[in-house]
């Protein structure tokens, strides 16, 4: 395990924090697209060999901190029976309504579609340096929900916020079916799963309040101290439930929108980790206007405490961008360490 990561868990005090991106591995890493040349999508994911090179590719090439579980949100669909390709993005044979999840496989059926993760998650541990973390993930229930109805995230969601009948039956199915994926990945040596809610960020907080977080309470119940969240978008609002003041999360991730430094200093939301949250578009910058804003913001951050900076994972405000500069990623992680170390 990385010692910085476990400190920023268990909220210990650190002069450097963590270094993880989401999408660190991905399209615009030489290394993925060397295997992702020779192998579809699906294999790399479905394979747990391959998808452990994944896996290992960002941590050798750039020194994370934290390696993730390479593999797909989606998959769960998939195991209860909806048709998925990638072409290359994803595509459900069909859309969700009454009808379809009438035809869902039972959840102990389901799991079984998704017990490669459990092997991709031990072997990727097995091939990581001893000093580095390994994370899991999950799709959050509406936004599996989304991706169900509408095939896509994509606009308002209008078609999933007037079917809220429907969805709270599709929680009935899939948060159990979600507790079993997460003990599968836990059981393969990853040791925080991250719940990964694109979508949420397009309800209202007091509709996010009433469709996030029973799910989530009821998933952060079952792992206590294992679950970290995040939705890109939302706001202080968002986060007024009980469940992201409790000691059963275990983080939060915050996108670029937000003040980081406020975040860090208000314990109302800083319960855990806090993860972020540099703008990933920004790496698009030259070389040297890049550094200058990535030196700005990690300086505004260096003024800060370190019991203030308690908890911190140094990353992106969302996903690394396809056809990002290489390094640029790699000045990123060598600017966090040369700055608070």
């Amino acid at each position: 395990m990385n010692d910085k990561f476990q400190n920023a868990l268990r909220g210990i005090e650190q002069a450097c924090p963590p270094v993880w991106f989401m999408r660190q591995a991905g399209r615009y890493h030489k290394h993925y697209q060397g295997l992702r040349s020779k192998n579809d999508f699906i294999t790399l994911c479905k394979d747990p060999v391959l998808a452990s090179e994944v896996a290992l590719g960002p941590i050798l090439d750039f020194d994370f901190d934290v390696s993730i579980l390479f593999s797909d949100l989606l998959f769960p669909l998939e195991a209860f029976g909806m048709g998925l390709t990638y072409d290359p993005g994803p595509k459900l044979s069909t859309s969700l309504t009454d009808e379809g999840l009438a035809k869902f496989k039972d959840v102990d059926v389901a799991i079984e579609g998704l017990r490669f993760q459990q092997e991709a998650a031990r072997l990727t541990r097995e091939k990581l340096p001893k000093h580095k973390s390994l994370i899991g993930f999950v799709g959050g229930p509406w936004t599996l929900f989304t991706y169900a109805v509408e095939g896509a995230h994509k606009g308002g969601l209008e078609a999933s916020k007037v079917k809220l009948d429907l969805y709270r039956k599709f929680c009935e199915r899939m948060v159990p079916l979600l507790k079993l994926n997460i003990e599968l990945q836990l059981k393969g040596g990853v040791e925080v799963v991250m719940i990964f809610d694109t979508s949420a960020g397009e309800l209202d907080p007091d509709l996010f309040t009433e469709v996030v977080t029973p799910a989530l309470r009821e998933l952060t119940r079952a792992f206590p101290g294992k679950i970290g969240y995040y939705a890109r978008g939302i706001q202080a609002p968002h986060l007024k439930s009980q469940v992201f003041h409790s000691d059963e999360i275990v983080g939060v991730g915050y996108d670029h929108r937000w003040d980081l430094r406020e975040v860090l200093r208000t314990p109302r939301i800083s319960r855990g980790f806090v993860q972020g949250n540099f703008d990933q578009s920004l790496l698009f910058l030259p070389k040297d206007q890049f550094e200058e804003r990535a030196t700005k913001y990690l300086a505004k951050l260096k003024g800060l405490t370190e019991g203030e900076r308690r908890g911190w994972v140094s990353g992106l405000g969302h996903g690394v961008l396809p056809g990002t500069p290489e390094a640029n990623v790699k000045r990123f992680v060598q600017l966090v360490r040369e700055v608070f170390i």
